[in-house]
């Protein structure tokens, strides 16, 4: 074979995977986000932010997650309470469970109609009928397909780990303790790293806060960069 012809086809070949992989590197994290609130116009209102489990209250880790949202409510017009009579008091939990093993069998990558370039999307548990007869792809609350899988995700019956994580946050009044919002942020992912996991979720939170009580939506925000 002419050395031209043999370099296009290798670069045919790999050009795909190349974009493959550069797709798995900035995938959007996604976050499905519930609010209820009933919270005053920010004029300047003094807020702290505490724990909502004792344990993490001194917790240097804890800390870092708290600066994360006090910086929130600061862009948002409140102000951080420079006494204990703060005026609103925000209440922040977060976490990641052990994780859910899955198994699956995907169809042949090359195939035209189901593979990366088919543009297949599906939901948890719904049953699909292809080239390959009926089965089922696991996917939960919507989420697409390549952000659980990553790369080489077509390498037939596999095993992998999914993590839900979560953020609640509740503000209330500092002297009657009237609750004003509650929220609840959640997202899988292939990894339990809390250090990405919650500033995400913080992130998620705060877009469009304080949203419209009972809605419950998917917010996908940018990779960050490393």
């Amino acid at each position: 074979m002419p050395i031209k012809s043999l370099t296009r086809r290798v670069a045919m070949i790999t050009a795909p995977l190349a974009l493959l992989t550069l797709g798995a590197c900035a995938t959007p994290f996604q976050a499905n986000v519930q609010r209820f609130q009933q919270m005053p116009p920010a004029q300047g209102q003094s807020f702290t932010v505490t724990a909502a489990n004792p344990d993490m209250a001194r917790s240097l880790e804890f800390q870092h997650y708290a600066g994360l949202v006090s910086q929130k409510m600061g862009a948002l017009g409140y102000r951080p309470a420079t006494s204990g009579n703060a005026e609103l008091v925000v209440h922040l939990d977060y976490g990641v469970d052990k994780g859910r093993e899955r198994i699956v069998s995907d169809p042949t990558y090359n195939d035209p109609f189901w593979g990366p370039w088919g543009g297949y999307r599906g939901y948890y548990g719904r049953p699909f009928y292809g080239r390959y007869g009926r089965f089922h792809r696991p996917y939960m609350w919507g989420f697409n397909d390549p952000f659980l899988y990553g790369p080489g995700w077509n390498s037939g019956v596999r095993s992998y780990t999914v993590y839900v994580s979560h953020l609640g946050m509740t503000i209330e009044r500092g002297g009657n303790k009237e609750r004003l919002f509650e929220g609840s942020a959640e997202a899988l992912s292939r990894d339990n790293d809390l250090t990405y996991l919650v500033p995400n979720l913080i992130d998620a939170m705060f877009t469009g806060f304080p949203g419209n009580g009972g809605e419950k939506v998917k917010i996908s925000l940018p990779p960050k960069k490393n």
